[in-house]
C-alpha cells in the first residue's frame, strides 16, 4: 500500500510534499495508517485530534492514545476537548452535525493560526460509498452523488482511493495499533446500518463493487462537468445585477430552457429553499410574491427574480434619536448638519431645509407602513410605499430606505426625496444643509 499510496501522492497530490500539514487523527484505524504512511513518505505534518467528551473514559483513553502515538512519531499533537452535548442542544444540532462543526471549526482555525496549509483527513473508498448511499436514500441531485471531494479548500483526502480492507491489511503487516470506537458498531446511525448491514450484501453481489462504483464516480463527475457549463451559460444570461441588496436574474432566461426547475434547483440549491414547486411558480407569478428559505429570499420583481441573504440584509431596525446639529455616526453613514448661507439644488446625499421649520427630537429610521409625506414640488401627500413603488425600486431596496422626521413629519426620505413642508422659502431666515457622507 506504501508504494501505491506513493504514487498517489506523486501523481495527484504532489503539492503536499511542500506543505505545513495537519493530519486529524481519531485514533481509529484509518487516522492512525494514514499517520504512518505520511511519516514514511517524509512528508512534514502535526496531528489534531478531537475528544467530543461523548464515551466517558473511552473518549479520554483514546486521547491517551493519540499523544502517545505522536511521541512516537516524533511530531507534534494538538488536542481540543469539547462539551459536544451542550453544544448540540443550544444550536439544535444533532450529535453527529454538531461534532462535525466543532471538528471542522477547530482545524479552520488551527490552520489559521498556526499557518498550516492543509488538514488530511482519513476518509477512504468505503466512507465514499457509504455518503453516496446516505444521499441516495435521503434524495438528492447529481452533486450529492458524485462523491467526497479528494480536495475540499484546504482539506485533502488522500486515501479516497484506497479501501477499508487495503488499510486494514497494513495495519495489520506492520504491526500497527489503533483504537477500536465502540460506537461504530452500533447501529443508531445510519451510516453503521449501511456499513453493516447493506455495503456487505452489495459486495457479495458484485465483490468488485468498489471499483465499479469509481467508475460510477467518473462517469458522474464527467456529466456533472457538462451540467456546469450549462448551467454557468444560463446564469451568465440571466443575471443582470449584482449588489450588496442582492443578485437579480432574468425570468426570460429560465423560460427558455427545457427543464426550468431543473435549472432553478441547480442555481438555487445552495440557499435553502425547499419548496422547488414554489420556486418555479414565481417565474409566473405576481411581482411581488416571493420564496424564503432560513437565510435567503427569492422574490419576483416584474420581470425578475431577486435573491437576497435574509441573514447578511436583515436591517437593523434601530431608531436614532437627534437632539441637536452635532454630527452623528450612523449605520448609512455620518449625518452632519450645517447652517449655509444659499441652498443649492438637493442631491442625493445633501438636502437644504428650512432650519426653523425642525423640532426636536429628530429621528432616523426606517421607514414603515403607514408612513405619508408631501414630495417636494407636489401637491398633496402621498404614502412612501406608493411613492418607492412608483420609483421603481427592488423590494430589496424599498426594505432598505430610511426617513428623517421631524415631530413625526417626514423631513426626507433619504438619499431620494425631501418634504415639500421644510423646503427653503422667501420666509426662510436659517438654512440648514443636512448631508450624509
Amino acid at each position: 500500500m506504501l508504494k501505491s499510496f506513493e504514487q498517489h501522492i506523486n501523481h495527484e497530490l504532489s503539492f503536499l510534499k511542500e506543505s505545513k500539514l495537519i493530519i486529524a487523527i481519531s485514533g481509529g484505524i484509518d487516522s492512525v495508517v494514514l499517520a504512518y504512511l505520511c511519516k514514511n513518505l517524509g512528508l512534514g505534518f502535526a496531528m489534531a485530534h478531537c475528544n467530543f467528551s461523548l464515551r466517558g473514559k473511552e473518549s479520554y483513553a483514546d486521547e491517551d492514545f493519540v499523544l502517545q502515538l505522536a511521541e512516537k512519531l516524533e511530531v507534534e499533537a494538538f488536542v481540543q476537548r469539547f462539551d459536544t452535548e451542550a453544544y448540540a442542544k443550544s444550536n439544535k444540532r444533532s450529535i453527529q452535525m454538531a461534532a462535525r462543526e466543532l471538528r471542522y471549526g477547530w482545524f479552520k482555525d488551527l490552520r489559521a493560526q498556526l499557518d498550516f496549509d492543509y488538514v488530511l483527513t482519513a476518509h477512504h473508498a468505503d466512507d465514499n460509498l457509504e455518503t453516496f448511499l446516505i444521499n441516495f436514500t435521503r434524495g438528492t441531485g447529481l452533486n450529492g452523488l458524485t462523491g467526497i471531494p479528494m480536495i475540499n479548500d484546504n482539506i485533502v483526502r488522500p486515501l479516497l482511493p484506497f479501501s477499508r480492507e487495503t488499510i486494514e491489511a497494513y495495519a495489520r503487516e506492520h504491526d500497527i495499533e489503533w483504537r477500536q470506537d465502540s460506537s461504530n458498531t452500533s447501529r443508531k446511525y445510519l451510516r453503521n446500518k449501511l456499513r453493516h448491514e447493506v455495503v456487505p450484501i452489495l459486495k457479495e453481489v458484485n465483490p468488485q463493487l468498489l471499483d465499479s462504483f469509481q467508475n460510477t464516480l467518473e462517469n458522474l463527475n464527467d456529466t456533472a462537468d457538462i451540467i456546469e457549463e450549462s448551467l454557468n451559460a444560463v446564469a451568465k444570461r440571466a443575471i443582470v445585477e449584482i449588489d450588496e441588496s442582492g443578485v437579480s436574474y432574468k425570468i426570460s432566461e429560465f423560460k427558455k430552457v427545457n427543464n426550468s426547475k431543473a435549472y432553478l434547483f441547480e442555481i438555487f440549491k445552495d440557499y435553502g429553499f425547499t419548496g422547488w414547486n414554489d420556486v418555479v411558480n414565481l417565474l409566473d407569478a405576481e411581482s411581488g410574491k416571493y420564496v424564503q428559505s432560513n437565510t435567503h429570499k427569492l422574490t419576483k420583481h416584474r420581470d425578475l427574480l431577486i435573491l437576497t441573504n435574509t441573514c447578511d440584509s436583515e436591517l437593523v431596525s434601530e431608531s436614532l434619536l437627534i437632539n441637536d446639529f452635532k454630527p452623528i455616526d450612523t449605520s448609512l453613514g455620518i449625518l452632519t448638519f450645517e447652517v449655509v448661507s444659499e441652498a443649492s439644488n438637493n442631491s442625493e446625499n445633501s438636502i437644504y431645509i428650512d432650519k426653523d421649520k425642525l423640532e426636536f427630537s429628530l429621528e432616523l429610521r426606517l421607514w414603515k407602513t403607514g408612513d405619508v409625506f408631501c414630495p417636494s414640488g407636489m401637491s398633496g401627500s402621498k404614502k412612501v410605499s406608493k411613492y418607492l413603488k412608483d420609483e421603481k425600486l427592488t423590494p430589496s431596496q424599498k426594505q432598505g430606505t430610511w426617513v428623517l422626521t421631524s415631530n413625526h413629519k417626514i423631513v426626507w426620505v433619504v438619499g431620494k426625496r425631501t418634504d415639500e413642508r421644510f423646503k427653503v422659502d422667501e420666509g426662510t431666515v436659517q438654512i440648514l444643509k443636512i448631508e450624509l457622507n
